[in-house]
């Protein structure tokens, strides 16, 4: 658990998680043994990862369908790990390396994608996240109804928003179109307001019923 805690909000392969629980141990369990234990995390809801999304369209060739790791909630992930207020706020990347971003980023993406999750789940909408196979473009949550329309979300850990940070969001409206319902960017900010470019900005804070 402490090991799928370090890759909260990653894309981390089966490989590296292995790693990371068994660190300096030459004789690692078999595969079949891990996947045993995660299963049995997953059916106990203390993992959640968030799945690949595969539109069933021909506006995307190559997605990754790797999961996102999360667990259930972000402080039993804070907590294995033993983040506190100071380390998290000096920036600590975590333990598990390479990490695109900081472990108290990482932790407000799984907080924002568990507020958002629960939503989603009351309106019988399903949850993804988007990544092509390169890497080039990816986007935190996709938010799927029953129809196949979408909306999609980033998560940022700042206060302000640039185009720089919606740029996958507008690459995505391009491709999908009127399926699209809308874009949003969830932030840390104040305030809730619309971008020129049609982009929500949403603090997490203001997120609710």
């Amino acid at each position: 658990m402490t090991a799928y805690a370090a890759a909260t909000a990653t894309n981390s392969s089966y490989n590296t998680i292995l790693d990371s629980a068994t660190p300096g141990e030459g004789d690692k369990p078999a595969k079949t043994t891990v996947f045993a234990y995660r299963d049995v995390l997953t059916q106990l809801w203390l993992l959640d990862p968030i799945p690949g999304w595969a539109p069933p369209n021909s506006a995307f060739t190559r997605l990754q369908q790797t999961p996102k790791h999360h667990l259930a909630d972000p402080a039993l992930a804070a907590r294995l790990l033993g983040a506190s207020r100071d380390s998290l706020l000096a920036g600590d990347r975590g333990t598990l390396s390479p990490r695109d971003g900081t472990m108290l980023g990482a932790l407000f993406e799984s907080l924002s994608a568990l507020t958002i999750r629960v939503a989603a789940q009351n309106a019988e909408a399903t949850t993804w996240h988007l990544r092509t196979g390169n890497g080039d473009h990816e986007v935190d949550l996709i938010i799927e109804r029953a129809d196949r329309k979408v909306l999609a979300v980033e998560v940022k850990l700042s206060g302000t928003v640039t185009d720089k940070d919606t740029a996958h969001l507008r690459w995505l409206a391009a491709r999908l179109g009127s399926n699209l319902l809308d874009s949003v960017v969830v932030t840390t900010g104040e305030y809730a307001y619309r971008r020129s470019d049609g982009v929500a900005v949403i603090p997490l804070a203001l997120l609710g019923p």
